[in-house]
């Protein structure tokens, strides 16, 4: 992998989210860590918002290393209520002939590219009355699926997001514990996978603007680091305080290259200033998981 990002040639302009799909899909071929397909997918994307598409699906393969990759991943929790399994109203119903979903799902990153749904259904309150979720395996093209594209975010608006309608949509459940297994640990695991192909693009800009080898060292080290985590189970609060001491390093660094973006061809230049917020959009639930790391092993964290 790191001989890959230091000699390389990463590939030209990107016209499309579709183009970006097809180019990850290639590059994820060559790889079998998902954090290196990640890295490699970031290292050729041409901006931010397409290194984020290659994390992002990454992320969902090493979750879930059991779908096909042929076709765009997407999970789909959040719904008018939140994220939170309580708000969870969508509901996976099984029958004689198979499973069956049912509900809307508000905010579904990638809805819209995705071949196949990751879907975060209720089936139905535990003996403790809690929400009990299953992840539902839903073909985009199947019956009773909806979906309807949201306004374009301020940043990285190449990354189309959608509301997703369900109506008695036949589905496969997927095994485990819809929250347990699948939605708790995502975001550690999307930010690992993320802020990989984040580091893996920015070693694209750093070698076509010239930036100086220590530059690219401290970007190879990120890597370094992030490859480590990804093989380590999401649910340890030792991953959750080391990678909180990662992202702060990472922070660090991209606070340090602010001057030398003036050496780096305008459209980057001005895409990375639109799209930086996408490193952050999450600063405040990654805040209060490092909390949680930190009393889980007996330190009151900061």
């Amino acid at each position: 992998m790191f001989d890959h990002l230091l000699t390389e040639e990463p590939g030209g302009p990107l016209g499309s989210v579709t183009e970006a799909w097809e180019r990850h899909r290639d590059v994820a071929r060559r790889f079998t860590d998902t954090v290196d397909v990640a890295v490699a997918g970031g290292f050729a994307a041409d901006r931010l918002g397409y290194a984020f598409l290659s994390g992002y699906q990454a992320a969902v393969a090493a979750l879930l290393p059991e779908l096909p990759r042929d076709r765009p991943l997407a999970l789909a929790a959040t719904e008018a209520g939140g994220g939170h399994p309580a708000a969870i109203r969508t509901t996976a119903t099984e029958r004689a002939d198979g499973w069956s979903v049912s509900g809307t799902k508000t905010f579904a990153t990638l809805g819209s590219l995705a071949g196949r749904l990751v879907v975060i259904a209720s089936v139905g309150a535990g003996a403790d009355g809690r929400n009990r979720l299953r992840a539902m395996l839903v073909d985009a093209t199947a019956p009773g699926v909806h979906v309807t594209d949201r306004p374009a975010l301020a940043f990285a608006p190449e990354i189309p997001h959608a509301t997703v309608t369900f109506t008695d949509t036949p589905a496969t459940a997927l095994p485990g514990d819809g929250y347990a297994d699948v939605l708790k640990p995502f975001r550690t695991v999307e930010d690992i996978h993320v802020i990989a192909a984040a580091a893996g693009w920015l070693v694209r800009v750093a070698r076509e603007a010239g930036w100086p080898p220590p530059v690219r060292q401290r970007l190879l080290a990120t890597v370094a680091a992030l490859r480590g985590l990804g093989a380590a189970r999401p649910d340890s609060p030792g991953v959750h305080v080391a990678l909180g001491g990662v992202l702060d390093e990472f922070e660090r660094l991209l606070g340090e290259l602010a001057p030398r973006w003036d050496a780096v061809d305008e459209s980057t230049r001005s895409r990375w200033e639109r799209d930086r917020p996408l490193l952050s959009v999450a600063g405040r639930v990654r805040a209060q998981r490092l909390a949680t790391a930190w009393r889980a092993v007996g330190e009151p964290g900061e």
